[in-house]
């Protein structure tokens, strides 16, 4: 489950693996990387590991500012330690931008960005290319928000990006807020809301899930959860046909690499043209993928539906969103577009209806016509005034309506 730094195939380098890793795979989950490791092929030398040895979640690695003219702050360029799935230490690369102005005495309120579904190997890092954030980055700073904003594990550090281990994404994402706290001559303040987008959706609502207990020191304010991916079986039935298909094989590969061979069996899924497409993965993002992935048919690559399968149909189940069993007192919003081609606009509200049966406080929107991606624009000074009545500790109830588009659908449970 270790990427090596070179292009050589991450599905076959297994041999060498367990020789390198042997104890770790013998537990059936991706190694921590306790070591030092160089950079990944093509990555500058800021992304050469370090030894994680006595270093716990949210430790701030390194950090550089990097050059991003389009952007309205400073940014900066962090590595940090967060936790894999079974909970060893794991390096992480992302970025922080600090607002121009000043901070207020209590510290910068900060929003902590999950990115979407960009692909699962090191050049798909963002922190690679920050000028490219500065149309979502920029609305925030605004409100003299300080960002955060995580690769994830695997994007930009060793291993294979474990794609839909929503546990995993959502640390990474907390953890860079700790981080930023250590970051010299910036005063951060405790409180942050976390938003995220597609596959960014399944990390926010994660966050929504494990925050109190995972980072009890800092003060979760609201979680923004657009368009999330959950009900899986729904999910896997509405993409098997549709040319986002490629996004199954990501989850396999995703799933294997975050929990291994013995939790995560490829062979009990996947036919043998499908484990030797899965080293696509490790060549390209997201482009890539569907240009060399997206016409390949499901009955080429799958050799039995994944929720037919026990071992897989637990692993799905442990990252569906639509199977917690608890709730909490952190305001919560999803966002949906009506005409979302890509994770159907009933899974959102299946899932609302499962968290309201269970007593969580939330709204859904759902801006009626918009597309999986084009729904973000139009929500987002809608987002941006839920965010500000988060920050300023107002109660959901004496909210605004949503105005961004004048059809839409507002629906939920508040106390």
């Amino acid at each position: 489950m270790i990427k090596l730094t070179g292009r050589r195939s991450f599905f076959h380098t297994r041999a060498l693996i367990v020789f390198i890793a042997l104890g770790a795979l013998l537990i059936g989950v991706t190694p921590g990387l306790a070591n030092a490791a160089p950079a990944p092929d093509g990555l500058p030398a800021f992304y050469k590991t370090p030894s994680l040895a006595g270093k716990k979640a949210g430790t701030l690695l390194k950090s550089q500012k990097v050059a991003a003219p389009s952007v309205d702050g400073t940014v900066y360029r962090v590595m940090y330690v967060s936790e894999t799935v079974s909970g060893q230490a794991t390096a992480v690369t992302g970025l922080v931008v600090v607002p121009k102005t000043a901070a207020p005495k209590s510290g910068y309120p900060v929003v902590s960005w999950g990115h979407g579904t960009n692909g699962m190997t090191d050049e798909c890092a963002p922190s690679l290319e920050p000028s490219k954030i500065d149309s979502l980055a920029n609305g925030l700073l605004a409100n003299n928000w300080l960002i955060t904003a995580s690769d994830y594990q695997g994007e930009g550090t060793p291993g294979l990006h474990p794609y839909l281990a929503g546990v995993v994404a959502a640390q990474n994402t907390i953890d860079i807020v700790r981080a930023a706290e250590q970051l010299p001559s910036v005063d951060v303040s405790k409180n942050y809301v976390v938003w995220g987008h597609s596959q960014g959706g399944q990390t926010a609502m994660y966050a929504h899930n494990i925050a109190s207990k995972y980072a009890p020191e800092l003060n979760l304010k609201g979680v923004v959860a657009g368009a999330p991916p959950s009900q899986f079986d729904l999910i896997y039935d509405y993409l098997k046909t549709s040319k986002y298909r490629y996004y199954l094989l990501m989850s396999a590969g995703g799933l294997n690499a975050a929990y291994g061979d013995k939790a995560a069996p490829l062979d009990k899924v996947l036919t043998p043209e499908g484990i030797a497409l899965l080293d696509e993965l490790d060549k390209g993002c997201s482009d890539y993928l569907s240009k060399t992935l997206g016409a390949v048919s499901i009955d080429e690559t799958n050799l039995a539906n994944p929720f037919d399968v026990p071992e897989w149909k637990k692993l799905f189940l442990a990252n569906d969103p639509k199977n917690f069993t608890s709730t909490n007192d952190i305001p919560l919003l999803i966002i949906h577009g009506g005409a979302d081609e890509q994770i159907p606009t009933v899974s959102s509200q299946l899932l609302t209806t499962k968290l309201c049966g269970l007593g969580q406080s939330m709204q859904r929107w759902v801006y009626p016509g918009q597309s999986h991606s084009g729904v973000i624009a139009t929500s987002a000074t809608d987002m941006v005034n839920w965010m500000k009545a988060r920050f300023a500790g107002g109660p959901v109830s004496a909210d605004s309506a949503p105005s961004g588009q004048t059809d839409t659908e507002v629906t939920g449970c508040p106390k």
